[in-house]
């Protein structure tokens, strides 16, 4: 059986609101975001309002051209995606599902992917530039007991990490 892609639910009420949503539904939600331009510049602004816990961490990496970060997952841990530099294609599983789903966020695409616990997550970078994904997680990474499991990412067959055509 082909495994089925779907787009992640849509949610324009804030990355509160997602972030209860993708709990109930136990899916990841994006939360599209709007630039502010004036004749200084752009930005994009309060795109975590109402998420930040005490016991949660922001960070920020980059991903080179051509790389696959795939799949891990949590037990406790919620993230929040937003790509700013580049773009980045997002996979995301639940276990045992014959579908997955399938975003782009970045640049041309901002906005807030949530991702809760337990589902299946990675990212490939797109295009011939590294991306930069800036993040929040509910938890802070603990190196003495990580709230992460790992599977290569070829494990799902048929998930489309590379240049979908047509």
């Amino acid at each position: 059986m082909a495994l089925e892609i779907r787009k992640p639910k849509v949610c324009t009420d804030g990355a509160a609101r997602a972030h209860q949503m993708a709990r109930d539904l136990l899916e990841p939600v994006f939360v599209p975001a709007s630039f502010f331009a004036d004749d200084r510049g752009w930005s994009l602004m309060n795109l975590l309002q109402g998420v930040m816990a005490p016991e949660g961490q922001i960070n920020y990496s980059t991903q080179y051209p051509g790389v696959i970060k795939a799949w891990h997952r949590h037990t406790l841990q919620t993230d929040f995606w937003i790509c700013l530099r580049g773009h980045i294609k997002v996979g995301v599983q639940k276990e045992g599902e014959a579908f997955a789903w399938l975003q782009v966020i970045g640049e041309k695409a901002p906005g807030v992917m949530v991702i809760p616990p337990p589902l299946w997550h990675g990212a490939a970078t797109v295009g011939e530039e590294p991306a930069g994904l800036f993040y929040y997680v509910t938890h802070a990474y603990n190196a003495a007991s990580p709230d992460e499991q790992r599977r290569a990412y070829d494990a799902l067959a048929g998930f489309p990490w590379g240049v979908r055509h047509g």
